[in-house]
């Protein structure tokens, strides 16, 4: 197997997994767990991983003093886009949430173009139309009724705080000259004590009491987490940024295959066009523009120690 397809089949791989979020959520949910709960074990649980690949890697948990407050900006809005989008799938589809989540490459573009005065193409306003209809398509329900409100309003806040994620980590200085796991590992914590400060510091988390919910939540923990993020991280080195985050466009399909097998989601053929919509649209913003560099700031997840 030559590099190439190992790098197309760890880029298909990455995306599965992060895919897999409601597989693994919705079964707590249906235990009683709430979103807070989920999250932070989720995010507790995957800290001691992030740890472990930094000392393999032979680096140290060091961190500049001005680097603590972005990093816990950071933290900030990772948690708010988990928790939101965690929230979502309470009002609507996981399959729904998880592609209308996957309009952040247009909003990644859309702020770069605000905020930084990034010049927009032609065929990138075409593509944020083709979304925006898109969305639209997946807020009409197959007998034209709508969708909740709030479930589209919490998890297209989910989408914008993670596009925004998503830039300060390439545009904050202090950030870009952090190693992506280091950074990785510091958002993670200051998730966890903003969720567990949420849960009023523990005294509202729900109780965690069989051994297949501690599977969920570890597989919550490795799947979309640290195997997305090596199988992503290997991918760029074989094939690049870009191909690996069009590649990305199966986050969206794993989570509408498992709602549909699994927890027997409604699929029609209005929520299929706007899929196909908002995905094509995104797979062309990436592929023609530079907002793969802000989707997959991966490439130095695991860089390549200087030898002495």
């Amino acid at each position: 197997m030559n590099n190439k397809v190992k790098g197309y089949l760890l880029g298909a791989l990455a995306a599965a997994t992060y895919g897999m979020n409601p597989l693994f959520a919705l079964p707590l949910y249906q235990n009683g767990l709430d979103p807070d709960t989920v999250l932070f074990y989720r995010y507790i649980l995957a800290v001691p991983v992030i740890a472990l690949m930094i000392k393999l890697r032979g680096r140290n948990f060091k961190i500049k003093k001005q680097a603590l407050l972005p990093v816990a900006v950071m933290g900030v809005l990772l948690s708010i886009s988990s928790l939101t989008l965690f929230y979502s799938y309470n009002y609507m589809d996981a399959g729904l949430a998880s592609t209308l989540l996957f309009v952040y490459p247009v909003l990644v573009a859309v702020i770069m173009a605000i905020v930084f005065k990034e010049k927009l193409s032609t065929q990138t306003l075409v593509c944020i139309v083709m979304a925006l209809v898109g969305i639209a398509l997946l807020s009409k329900g197959s007998d034209g009724s709508g969708l909740n409100p709030i479930g589209v309003s919490i998890v297209m806040a989910s989408a914008i705080t993670y596009a925004v994620y998503l830039v300060a980590v390439n545009q904050w200085k202090v950030l870009k000259e952090m190693p992506t796991v280091q950074l990785t590992f510091y958002a993670l914590l200051f998730s966890s004590v903003i969720l567990f400060a949420k849960t009023g510091f523990g005294a509202h988390l729900k109780p965690v009491t069989q051994w297949y919910e501690w599977g969920l939540l570890l597989c919550l923990a490795l799947l979309p987490t640290v195997v997305s993020f090596l199988a992503t991280t290997q991918a760029i080195h074989y094939i690049g940024p870009t191909p690996t985050a069009i590649l990305g466009s199966l986050e969206p399909l794993t989570a509408v295959f498992f709602g549909v097998l699994v927890f027997h989601e409604a699929f029609t053929s209005r929520l299929a066009l706007g899929m196909i919509l908002i995905i094509t649209a995104v797979t062309i913003i990436v592929s023609k523009g530079n907002v793969a560099t802000y989707l997959l700031r991966f490439r130095k997840l695991f860089p390549k120690l200087r030898r002495k």
